[in-house]
C-alpha cells in the first residue's frame, strides 16, 4: 500500500479506541473520525470505513465510495487514499468508503451488489440523527453499480448525484465487448431469475437502460487511451441523459482505466466534481 503520508502530505494524528477508530487531521482545521469496518450486513464482505468531519458543521450530503474490480475483484482500500484526497476538499461531508459481496461462479453479482448499496443507505438512514442524501461515486464496475442503483433501484430518490469513473455504460457495446472477461459477465453478472422475461441480461445491467427523466445528476469521466471501457461508453450515455433531459457534465483525461487515480487526473476530477455539486445546488436540481 502505497504511504499516504508521502503521496498526499496528510498529517495523521491517531486515537485508539478499540483499534476501530481513530482521527486524521489534514490541518486548517480540517478532521474526521474515522469508525473502520462498520457491518452493514451479516456477510464478512458487507463492511464500510466511515468518516465523520471533526470540526466542521456536517452536511446533508454523503458520498459513498464504490470500489471497482470487475464486479468479482477489488477492495475498499484501493480508494482509501482518493477518499482521503475528497475529504479535504469537502471537509463537512460525512464519507463512506465500501466493500460489497463480490461475484463469483457460484455467486451473482446482481442483485446482492445493488442490495448492498441499498443496505448501505438503510444503515445511515436508521443511524443518523437527519435524513441524507447521497451522493454515489465509484470507479469501473463500481461507477456501473452506482449508475445502475440510481437508476433503476432508488425507489426513494435518495440519490442526490452519480459520479460515474470509467464506469460500464452500455453492456452491449462493441467497443466494450473485448473486454477480456466479457464471457464471465454474460454468465454471472445477473441472476436471470430478476429479469423480466422481456429484457436481456445486458440489457438489464446497463445504466441507460433504465435512464429516466428522474435519474439524478451524473458527472462521468472517461479516459482517451482506456482499452477496458472505451470512450464510446461516454458518448451513449451522455446521449441517454440528454434525451431524458437530465442534468449531466462528461469529460476526457488524457489516460487509460486506471490512470484517473494518479495526478494530475485526480486533481482534475475533484475539481470537476466541486464545479458539478456547486452547480447542482445553484440550480437546485432534484
Amino acid at each position: 500500500m502505497k504511504n499516504i503520508l508521502s503521496v498526499f502530505g496528510i498529517v495523521f494524528m491517531i486515537l485508539c479506541t478499540g483499534c476501530q477508530q481513530k482521527t486524521v487531521d489534514f490541518g486548517n482545521n480540517i478532521s474526521f473520525t474515522i469508525e473502520k469496518n462498520i457491518p452493514y450486513g451479516k456477510d464478512s464482505q458487507q463492511k464500510m470505513d466511515i468518516y465523520f468531519p471533526e470540526k466542521r458543521k456536517r452536511k446533508k450530503d454523503i458520498f459513498i465510495i464504490i470500489h471497482g474490480g470487475g464486479w468479482r475483484g477489488g477492495s475498499k482500500s484501493e480508494l482509501t487514499a482518493f477518499t482521503h484526497k475528497l475529504m479535504e476538499k469537502f471537509p463537512g461531508n460525512i464519507f463512506v468508503n465500501a466493500d460489497y459481496r463480490l461475484a463469483s461462479t457460484r455467486h451473482f453479482a446482481l442483485p446482492n451488489q445493488t442490495d448492498d448499496i441499498r443496505y448501505i443507505t438503510k444503515y445511515l438512514d436508521q443511524t443518523l440523527s437527519f435524513k441524507p442524501r447521497y451522493i454515489l461515486l465509484g470507479n469501473s464496475a463500481g461507477a456501473n453499480l452506482s449508475m445502475l442503483y440510481a437508476y433503476q433501484f432508488d425507489r426513494d430518490k435518495n440519490v442526490k448525484a452519480v459520479i460515474n469513473i470509467v464506469g460500464p455504460a452500455d453492456l452491449n457495446d462493441s467497443g466494450f465487448k473485448k473486454y477480456d472477461d466479457y464471457s464471465f459477465l454474460e454468465k454471472h453478472l445477473i441472476d436471470p431469475a430478476i429479469v423480466p422475461k422481456n429484457i436481456s441480461l445486458m440489457d438489464f445491467g446497463s445504466p441507460v437502460h433504465w435512464v429516466s427523466k428522474t435519474s439524478p445528476p451524473t458527472l462521468s469521466f472517461y479516459g482517451t487511451y482506456d482499452d477496458v471501457v472505451p470512450l464510446s461508453q461516454m458518448k451513449i450515455l451522455d446521449s441517454a441523459l440528454e434525451q431524458n433531459k437530465v442534468y449531466h457534465e462528461s469529460y476526457e483525461f488524457n489516460g487509460n482505466h486506471v490512470n484517473w487515480i494518479n495526478e494530475p487526473n485526480s486533481d482534475f476530477l475533484i475539481q470537476k466534481i466541486h464545479i458539478f455539486l456547486k452547480n447542482i445546488d445553484k440550480n437546485k436540481t432534484p
